[in-house]
Formats: C-alpha cells, structure tokens, sequence
C-alpha cells in the first residue's frame, strides 16, 4: 500500500521565523549603515557650502570664485551619494519587503505563509544581487531630495553676492566684470552656469518617475510590480 506525499506545509515553522527574524535584524543593519553613509556625504555638502559664502561674503570686495569652486566640489559629493545610494536601496528594498509581507501578516493575526509571491521575488534578490536601480535614476533622486536646495542656495548667493558687491549693480558692463573669472568672460561664466542648472532642471525632471530595474533582461521581468512598489517607498 502506497501513500501520497503530504503537501508542503505553507506556514512558516518556529525555526524559519527565529531564521527571518535574524535576517531582518541583518538588513535593518546594513540598512542603517549605508544611510549614515547617505548623511556623510549630504552634511560635507553642506559644510563646504557653507565656508564658500562666509568667505565670499566676508568682505565687500571679496571675489565670489568661491561660490563656483564650491558648487564643483559639491556636484562630487552628489556623484559619490548617488553611488551609495544603488547600494543602499538593495538593503532598503529587502527591509521593506519584509516589513509589508512578513510581519505586517503577523500583526494583522493572519500568519506568516511561505507560498506567497513576495517570497520568490526575495529569494531571487538574494541569488541573483544586482543594483534596482540605474545610475542616472539615483542621481535623480539624491537631486530631488537634498541636492537641489544646496545648488539653489548656491545660486541665490552667487547672484546676490553679484548684484550688492561691491556696490549695488547698475549695469550689465559692471555684471559682465564681476562675474569674469581671470581670461574667462563673464558672459562665458555665466552660460555655463545657466547650462549646468538647466542640465540639474532637466535630470530632476527626467528621473521623476517610477523605479526600474536594471541588469540581465529576465531580472527585470523578476523585479515585478510589487518589488518596483515597495522599493519605491522613501523611509524618511
């Protein structure tokens, strides 16, 4: 006499829920520590910053080079942030995933079960790492989110800094001048600028939309509508 093998149980045992429980704590972790990462290079930002326009406003006939030097420096840190930022939405990504799958059912009184599909997409996460975001969509986001106030300061100082020193700015001879840095014209300086602020417009504005994944073409099939919508969520 032969009997058939008993369906998989699909709740969670005691084990594999002490297991995950370790595993969140892990994420959590590693969560936290690229997000103090995040903060690092957001408050050198704003130190530089900060130097540049006390010493370009110390005195009436202090130059505002260092207004434009600063918003050089401050464009790597966006640079290095964004890196860090891909990395950081891997970890943000699972945390959440757990969060909303795992022990939201266990609050709600419902259980744990582990023939969902939150529990595929997580597994693949974990054997196949890649970044769910592209590049250019980081630098976006780190631009909406903090850069893009510390580039607007940047630029309402410059202006200021323009038009009040060391007189009050009367004509566009006397703007063409202060702006000049050594042989470059002040119109040349200007352009410029406008371009590279019109450049930042267009990618905060280009990036504004919902996360894609990026990496081989069949993990972007396996990074679905739920992971895009959980990975999507700030925690702020």
């Amino acid at each position: 006499m032969t009997t058939e093998p008993r369906p998989e149980d699909p709740e969670f045992s005691a084990a594999e829920v002490g297991a995950i429980a370790h595993l969140y704590r892990g994420e959590m972790y590693r969560s936290k520590i690229w997000r103090t990462r995040l903060d690092a290079t957001t408050n050198w930002a704003v130190v530089t910053t900060g130097i540049a326009l006390s010493i370009a406003f110390s005195a009436t006939d202090a130059t505002p080079l260092p207004i434009v030097l600063v918003s050089f420096l401050v464009t790597v840190f966006w640079v290095l942030e964004a890196r860090r930022y891909r990395l950081y939405d891997i970890w943000r990504t699972r945390v959440r995933v757990l969060e909303a799958n795992f022990y939201g059912p266990l609050l709600r009184g419902h259980g744990a079960r582990k023939d969902q599909r939150w529990t595929q997409v997580l597994a693949d996460d974990y054997t196949g790492v890649y970044f769910h975001i592209g590049y250019l969509e980081a630098l976006g986001r780190r631009l909406r989110r903090n850069y893009a106030w510390i580039f607007a300061v940047q630029v309402v100082s410059y202006w200021s800094k323009l038009s009040i020193h060391p007189e009050p700015l009367t004509s566009l001879e006397q703007l063409w001048v202060r702006a000049a840095v050594g042989p470059v014209p002040g119109q040349v300086v200007l352009a410029l600028g406008t371009l590279f602020y019109l450049g930042l417009l267009a990618l905060g504005l280009a990036t504004l939309r919902d996360q894609q994944a990026v990496g081989r073409p069949h993990a972007v099939k396996a990074r679905d509508d739920l992971m895009q919508r959980l990975a999507a969520t700030e925690m702020y």
